[in-house]
Formats: structure tokens, C-alpha cells, sequence
């Protein structure tokens, strides 16, 4: 793939396609418009809150507010399932389109979001590779969009990356996520193993900021000691031209997105995995529709 040092996505924003390639990430000082960020946090209220506009449950609520450990970072998993607002982001063609260039892929699909609610004092995630858990699709590369929905800080419990994490061998997937005694331990013993000394990247950005991330990049997040919450919404996203890879279902896939594989094929039904943007123009035409919040009426046979 020809690299150029620059690409401009929908909002004028540039990255860095240089440094992304060197690092294994770029931070980018502006992804949304600082106007959209009162309807996000309302949307994120919603969803810990179990206020599902759309009626429909997100794939995994791993924090509600009646019951959820108040030191844990909050977690929901397909927000965009259960809040418009938050689909109008991470299904946003711009972002799409932009991963897909980032990544040199034909299109980009939605693999998975993350809603991220880390409050005040809030402890760490765990370094982990995103790749190292995908043998269920094929080919099984991804890149990420972390978009900040708080100022962030390196005491605030933001993003890290480990800069050219992503040319190490690849590891198992990390065993601790939410709150290890150690959130750097796993990070620490890959870089042992690479004989490598780790250097660390901060996301410090404005709310709207944010970053790219590829797949194999070693990342996660520190205690939040800022005084106020970091909120982020994140896009995973995968090749457009990917397909289920059954035989590997007990490696990371679970039993909630393997439900979604279709009978007599190994295609990815794109109601659950939609195309955000293709370079022949084609996207996911339920979308629009969706995220406007209108129903198509069913027709009789």
C-alpha cells in the first residue's frame, strides 16, 4: 500500500498516516463537534441507567447503575443497538471511510462498539491487544477509533498506547480486564519476551479528540485521579469483505456474537455487522433509516 503522509476524513480532520504506521497509533486533536457532546452524555446516562431508546438490549451490559461496583469502569458493549445517538457516530460513513483508507482496506463494517463511563476514581483496564481475541473472522485484521467524550489527562485514567507495540510477536489474550492489580503486567511480560524496553503514549486531548489505533497495538488505562469522569465511545471496526471462521468460535467469539452467523453460509449479516462506507459507494442502505429513527412498514407477500 503507497503511503502518503496525510488524509483529510469528513471533518477536516488530519491524520497522520506516517506516524500511524511507525507508532502502531495516532492521536487526532478533533473526531466530533464539540456541539454533539451534551445529546452523548445524555445517551450515556441512558444506557447505564438501562434506558434503552430503541427497545432493544445492547450484546453486553457489564455496568448498570442499580447494581454496578462504583470503582469499575463502565461498560456496555453495541450501545449503538440501543442508542441512536450513539450510532450516529460509530456508524458515521466518515469514520468508515477513513478506517478503511487507514487501513488500505476495500470498505470498512462495524465489528463491535464500546460505551466507556471511567468515573472519578475510577480504576484501570488491563494492556491487551484488540487482535489477539478476533480468530472468529477472517481476515481478521482491525483498526480502532477511541474518541474522547471528556477532556482527557494522563492522570485522568486515559488511553495508552505502547509506541510500535504492534510489529511485537502476538500474544494470548490478556486474562485481566476490568481493574487488575496490575493493569500494565501483561504489556510488561510481552515486552520482556520482545527484549524491548516500552515507551508509552498518553491520549491527551479536548473532548471530540481522540485517536486510531491498529490492532495489534498494546494498550489500556490507568486510575482515574483527575477529579472528574472520562467518558469515551469507541468504534472497532473490521474489513468490509470479512467472513465467519466457525472452526475457530472458541476463540474469543462467545456465544453472543456467534448467534448472529447465518444458517447455510459464513457471511456476516450486515444487520448486525453493517458497512459503514465501500470504495465502490456502497453502504449498508438500512442505516440512514435506522439512525433517523424511522421503520420500514413490512409488505404482505
Amino acid at each position: 500500500m503507497a503511503r502518503s503522509h496525510e488524509q483529510t476524513i469528513g471533518m477536516h480532520v488530519n491524520i497522520d498516516r506516517e506516524k500511524f504506521f511507525d507508532d502502531g497509533y495516532v492521536v487526532v486533536e478533533r473526531l466530533i463537534e464539540p456541539q454533539r457532546l451534551p445529546a452523548l452524555h445524555q445517551a450515556f446516562a441512558d444506557v447505564f441507567a438501562g434506558n434503552f431508546e430503541t427497545g432493544v438490549h445492547p450484546d453486553e451490559v457489564n455496568w448498570q447503575e442499580a447494581d454496578g461496583d462504583p470503582t469499575l469502569t463502565r461498560q456496555i458493549c453495541n450501545g449503538w443497538k440501543a442508542n441512536r445517538e450513539i450510532a450516529k457516530v460509530v456508524l458515521d460513513e466518515n469514520l468508515g471511510q477513513a478506517i478503511a483508507k487507514l487501513g488500505g482496506w476495500p470498505g470498512a463494517r462495524i465489528m463491535i462498539d464500546n460505551v466507556l463511563w471511567k468515573p472519578e476514581g475510577g480504576r484501570s483496564l488491563g494492556y491487551h491487544q484488540d487482535s489477539s481475541y478476533l480468530a472468529w473472522f477472517s481476515p481478521s485484521d482491525l483498526l480502532t477509533c477511541w474518541i474522547a467524550l471528556d477532556d482527557t489527562s494522563a492522570d485522568g485514567g486515559t488511553l495508552e498506547f505502547v509506541r510500535g507495540s504492534h510489529r511485537w510477536a502476538m500474544s494470548d489474550p490478556a486474562s485481566e480486564f476490568h481493574a487488575p492489580d496490575d493493569y500494565r503486567h501483561s504489556m510488561q511480560a510481552a515486552a520482556e519476551a520482545q527484549g524491548v524496553t516500552p515507551e508509552i503514549g498518553f491520549v491527551e486531548v479536548d473532548a471530540g479528540g481522540g485517536s486510531f489505533h491498529h490492532g495489534w497495538t498494546w494498550h489500556g488505562s490507568g486510575n482515574n485521579r483527575a477529579g472528574r469522569p472520562r467518558r469515551s465511545l469507541v468504534l472497532h471496526a473490521m474489513r468490509s469483505d470479512v467472513v465467519y471462521r466457525p472452526e475457530n468460535f472458541g476463540q474469543g467469539i462467545g456465544p453472543i456474537y456467534s448467534r448472529y452467523k447465518r444458517l447455510a453460509d459464513n457471511t456476516l449479516d450486515e444487520n448486525y455487522f453493517p458497512i459503514l462506507w465501500r470504495e465502490d459507494g456502497y453502504r449498508t442502505p438500512q442505516i440512514e433509516t435506522y439512525v433517523n429513527g424511522q421503520m420500514v412498514e413490512n409488505k404482505d407477500e
